[in-house]
């Protein structure tokens, strides 16, 4: 008998890292969301059980992955006998369940797509479906994030998104979607949805929305090899090596991002000699390489950025201009008030806070950022900077309240002491 903290441990850790790749080939089964990811939390039920009288496999992510399948199987096969019994009078076309469990489709192309889980973006990143609901549904079913952090990374309610991905998998089922890969020339048009995916489930990464950690290394890693792949199964899509590069050079910093004791550390704080030098000079020659070909996109424009913060001897010698100018650029091509926002450190580094605090002051006016917590945490510096302490305070009390992950908040609640003893 193995020790029930040590299964339950291993289960987890099982969870952690072998949810997506353990669902993905079970979808490829099942063809059905629903169903593949009950018999994928059936599995995983199942593995404390087994574990603890049988001990931990060597493979966890095998056992789980063979154990939901054969569920998948006996699922789709009680259906197909519930339904050769039915008393039909038309005999019904054979559907993608019935060439589900022996015979791979001849349409899925493999070589184009070969990992599993980039494979499951593609499909679930179904045109028929909005891009939010996409984003969602794809985060939750194939990365495994908390429907509570989707909810925070998209900036909505959790019931709001909950009921979003219950419509998209309701609309799947209704409107008899495929559930298979696309053809090679469909590929390009979910491209900008996969895009997408990978780049939110990098955010919710690198800062985890709730928890203990900054970091959730997990999902960080998970994203960059699905980049990866995506760049070599695209190697000629631009934004895509712009996607690449920003989260390379993005992640450049992770062992900097905190301290000895987990405490947050301002860019402006970090030791810029430990900072992954070859992840930021794999990103600048995508960079170069994508600037070549014409007009830059979103991505592209995103990973320069963080190459010009990287790039900088330290933090004063930034180049804050050719940033400033950089981030106008992205809003022409992505019109978004997040980027709105993150351009407000910028200018307040080029014209000064008082400039910047008005831009804030703009942006809060328009709504769409109510529950984003960076926006009163740049207010709060702004106006910490400007010597305003009392109406920092209350922006940085106001930010702790849209904050859940517990480096942030310590370092929200260390920045408000400064306030209130000035």
């Amino acid at each position: 008998m193995t020790p029930t903290a040590d299964v339950e441990s291993a289960v987890a850790d099982a969870h952690r890292r072998g949810w997506a790749q353990v669902l993905a080939a079970t979808a490829r089964v099942a063809r059905d969301l629903d169903l593949a990811e009950e018999c994928v939390q059936e599995a995983y039920a199942a593995a404390l059980a087994s574990w603890t009288r049988d001990g931990v496999p060597d493979k966890p992510t095998a056992w789980l992955t063979t154990a939901a399948k054969r569920r998948a199987m006996d699922a789709v096969r009680r259906e197909q006998t519930f339904r050769s019994k039915l008393p039909l009078l038309v005999q019904p076309e054979e559907t993608e369940l019935e060439v589900a469990i022996d015979e791979p489709s001849a349409v899925e192309p493999e070589h184009v797509v070969p990992d599993e889980r980039l494979r499951l973006i593609f499909m679930c990143c179904h045109p028929a479906l909005a891009q939010e609901a996409q984003l969602a549904l794809t985060l939750r079913l194939v990365c495994g994030v908390a429907t509570t952090d989707i909810a925070r990374a998209l900036l909505v309610s959790e019931p709001t998104m909950a009921a979003r991905m219950t419509r998209a998998k309701k609309k799947i089922s209704a409107a008899r979607i495929p559930f298979r890969l696309p053809g090679a020339g469909e590929l390009p048009d979910r491209l900008r949805a996969v895009r997408g995916v990978i780049h939110l489930l990098f955010t919710t990464g690198h800062t985890a929305p709730s928890g203990a950690s900054l970091v959730r290394t997990d999902l960080v890693d998970q994203s960059l090899r699905l980049a990866r792949m995506l760049r070599e199964s695209m190697p000629d899509e631009r934004e895509v090596r712009g996607l690449l590069a920003l989260l390379l050079v993005t992640d450049a910093r992770r062992a900097t991002r905190v301290d000895a004791d987990g405490r947050l550390l301002r860019l402006e704080d970090q030791d810029r000699s430990v900072w992954d030098r070859s992840a930021m000079a794999e990103a600048h020659d995508l960079i170069v390489d994508g600037l070549r070909g014409g007009r830059p996109g979103r991505y592209l424009l995103q990973a320069a950025i963080a190459s010009l913060y990287a790039e900088a001897s330290s933090y004063d010698l930034t180049d804050w201009p050719q940033i400033v100018t950089l981030y106008d650029e992205l809003l022409s091509v992505w019109p978004s008030p997040v980027v709105a926002l993150n351009r407000t450190v910028a200018v307040s580094m080029v014209s000064g806070p008082a400039q910047a605090l008005a831009d804030v002051v703009e942006l809060e006016k328009g709504g769409r950022l109510a529950k984003y917590q960076y926006l009163p945490a740049i207010k709060a510096d702004l106006l910490r900077r400007l010597g305003r302490s009392e109406e920092a305070s209350i922006a940085y009390r106001r930010a702790l309240e849209l904050t859940e992950n517990d480096a942030e908040r310590e370092f929200l609640a260390e920045r408000l002491a400064g306030p209130r003893r000035a």
